[in-house]
């Protein structure tokens, strides 16, 4: 039997929620732009064996140095009430509430723009337009959100951005990638857009079970974190931090575990954020596995429950899930012959408790798929959609780009056209923007 055991954990390992993105890029040639293939890049590469067990050898394979049994020496207890400087422009909670500075509710109901975490350094499509109108289009759409995934290779001087016409897109000619990001940032914001930064990878390589690995250790993830925080300080485009996309795999939840742990990581971070920099949210994704329950990558925050986050600010913390339908995996719950009338049950115990139980506001992070239709698929993203609606849930939708392999996107593959029958279920669901634009300086 432990035989079998060990091939079932090999099996949904490999085989398990994974989601293909093959896209073929362009990329800009002495003036001219050159078809490139990229072969198997994938939107959630799985970590290599060698990241799934670094969890040992914590001295050399940049893994918290220090032990503790269960006490976390990053986070300091909470204190109560509200944020005395809730800065203008700025979100703050309330309960399950977002709020702005002037203790208005907002929501967020945005859209995922993948690319700087890639070996390309910058957002995915430039290659095929300008990213001013790719931002007016997002605008127009009525996204008032922008989460913007990265990883820690993108600040490397070696990380050099590709994958751009520099033609249409002439200001960004010799920009770094974190360069393109202030770009994407200050457009963002002109246009009354949030930014959501996103580490969705240590390097372009692939994500990671772990919030470090043996090329990017804690202090490098948090030493970024607080650049970050730093750099973008008094931006109010610029709301929150989601620490470290979809925990997996070996990440634990409340045990004390100072190597697998995420609670006291995210407590670790999340602190060192807000002393950087106190106006953001501190975003913190659920992990894999909750006792013998599996879910979604970063999507099950049932630990929180007798284990939640405890940050120096308790009115910036915010818990982040991902769901994803049939198209990426056919779990057992699509099969039931409930469906889909047992997923509310289901989504109670992973996720839509933090919200329904007060405990703090909720972010769907990402989620999506290709049919909105009267399919399985369809009738999944729907039922989730009007599940969102019904409970004041943020989402950031997965994604704008179309070239995500399993979902594809809001935009159809020439990059241009809106796929408007997707739309118009997510606009069922809309959140006027967060700030009136700005004029273009």
């Amino acid at each position: 039997m432990s035989g079998l055991r060990i091939l079932r954990a090999y099996l949904r390992f490999f085989l398990w929620r994974f989601r293909f993105v093959n896209m073929v890029l362009s990329v800009a040639v002495i003036g001219t732009v050159a078809a490139t293939t990229v072969p198997n890049l994938t939107r959630e590469a799985l970590p290599s064996l060698a990241s799934a067990t670094n969890v040992l050898g914590a001295s050399t394979n940049g893994s918290p140095s220090n032990t503790t049994n269960g006490t976390n020496a990053g986070a300091s207890l909470p204190s109560q009430g509200v944020s005395q400087n809730a800065t203008s422009g700025y979100i703050h909670t309330s309960g399950t509430k977002l709020m702005n500075a002037s203790n208005q509710e907002v929501r967020l109901t945005g859209i995922n723009w993948f690319g700087l975490e890639t070996g390309s350094y910058a957002p995915h499509g430039l290659w095929a337009r300008n990213w001013n109108d790719m931002l007016d289009q997002m605008a127009q759409a009525g996204f008032n959100t922008l989460r913007l995934p990265y990883s820690n290779q993108l600040f490397d001087p070696s990380s050099k951005p590709n994958g751009v016409d520099y033609a249409k897109n002439p200001d960004l000619q010799g920009l770094s990638g974190l360069e393109i990001m202030d770009k994407i940032i200050d457009g963002a914001g002109q246009r009354g857009m949030k930014v959501i930064l996103d580490r969705h990878r240590p390097t372009s390589e692939s994500q990671s079970e772990l919030w470090y690995t043996d090329k990017v250790s804690e202090e490098r993830w948090m030493s970024d974190w607080v650049m970050l925080a730093k750099r973008y300080l008094g931006k109010t485009a610029v709301i929150g931090a989601d620490l470290h996309n979809e925990p997996k795999g070996a990440a634990t939840w409340g045990d004390g575990n100072i190597k697998t742990d995420w609670r006291l990581a995210a407590e670790r971070a999340g602190n060192a954020i807000l002393e950087a920099n106190p106006d953001w949210l501190i975003i913190v994704e659920g992990i894999e596995k909750h006792e013998s329950h599996y879910y979604w990558w970063g999507g099950n925050l049932t630990s929180a429950q007798n284990a939640p986050v405890r940050l120096s600010r308790p009115d910036k913390l915010m818990y982040s899930a991902h769901d994803y339908g049939p198209g990426v995996y056919m779990q057992e719950w699509f099969k039931a012959p409930d469906f889909p009338n047992n997923l509310p049950k289901l989504w109670d115990e992973r996720w839509a408790f933090v919200q329904k139980q007060g405990m703090a506001p909720l972010l769907m992070g990402e989620f999506g798929g290709r049919s909105v239709g009267q399919d399985l698929e369809g009738t999944w993203q729907r039922t989730l959609m009007q599940f969102l609606k019904d409970n004041n849930i943020n989402y950031t939708y997965w994604s704008w780009n179309p070239n995500s392999g399993d979902t594809g996107g809001v935009l159809k593959d020439d990059w241009t056209t809106i796929d408007q029958a997707k739309l118009d279920v997510l606009a069922a669901y809309s959140w006027p923007m967060l700030d009136k634009p700005k004029a273009a300086p």
